[in-house]
């Protein structure tokens, strides 16, 4: 039984296509690479076929299946790696979009086999907390989903060892800014982390205040990242002027 926490099929359509369109702007995505969907009912999703350009999406290009794998309506095959979108929604009931991409930075983490998990911005704790990195997995097979399913209740997001980022919301924008929030922690982790070589890490109790921020807002997964003991943030820093 459908209700009013779904979008209709084709304001649902329109969300996916607008979405494949930042998607492909924002560099995420390469060719054909990444894929979206969401749930229009209790064992209904749409969701991107297959080898097509994220930024050109078509209704045509949108594949209606239920959660069993079944094609209700669509004259395309839906992206192999739909059975990790699938996963998401049977392991967390919560989750009613899945957004997938290749973003350069976050994908550079999930090669080197690095989790997003230090703790240096307040948006990255609030928004996401920590992000895992499942152990690598052949794309399209179902290695891929049972090897985020570990993950799909109690994180936002997953890194996909070798592979790219999986991001997952109550609806498609929390979905899609999540993979944002991903790509945007990565970078600020290698800019700080490599090139700066120095990261003032938030405090425990810092941390704990943005846990309790994250939670007032209706997020109350994301794990919560591990910070100093003592604050090294807490006094200003002048510029070295005469």
């Amino acid at each position: 039984m459908s209700s009013n926490k779904y979008l209709s099929e084709q304001e649902a359509k329109e969300l996916i296509k607008e979405i494949g369109r930042r998607m492909f702007a924002k560099g995420f995505v390469a060719a054909n690479d990444g894929n979206i969907s969401c749930k229009i009912d209790d064992n209904i999703i749409l969701t991107t076929c297959t080898g097509v350009s994220k930024g050109y999406l078509t209704d045509e290009m949108i594949v209606k299946m239920d959660l069993d794998g079944n094609i209700l309506e669509g004259v395309r095959k839906p992206s192999s790696e739909v059975k990790m979108h699938i996963r998401v929604y049977k392991e967390n009931p919560e989750a009613l979009a899945v957004t997938h991409a290749h973003p350069p930075v976050s994908t550079a983490f999930a090669v080197a086999g690095i989790a997003l998990d230090t703790p240096i911005l307040p948006e990255g704790v609030v928004q996401l907390g920590a992000v895992p990195v499942a152990k690598y997995a052949t794309p399209g097979t179902q290695q891929v989903p049972d090897s985020i399913a570990p993950f799909c209740k109690d994180y936002n997001a997953v890194l996909l060892a070798n592979h790219g980022a999986l991001t997952w919301g109550k609806n498609l924008i929390e979905a899609y800014y999540r993979m944002e929030s991903v790509e945007y922690y990565a970078t600020l982790l290698m800019i700080t982390g490599k090139f700066l070589g120095k990261q003032n890490v938030l405090s425990n109790d810092q941390i704990k205040d943005l846990v309790d921020i994250r939670t007032s807002l209706g997020t109350k997964k994301g794990g919560i990242p591990v910070g100093v003991d003592v604050p090294t943030n807490d006094k200003d820093v002048l510029p070295n002027v005469k």
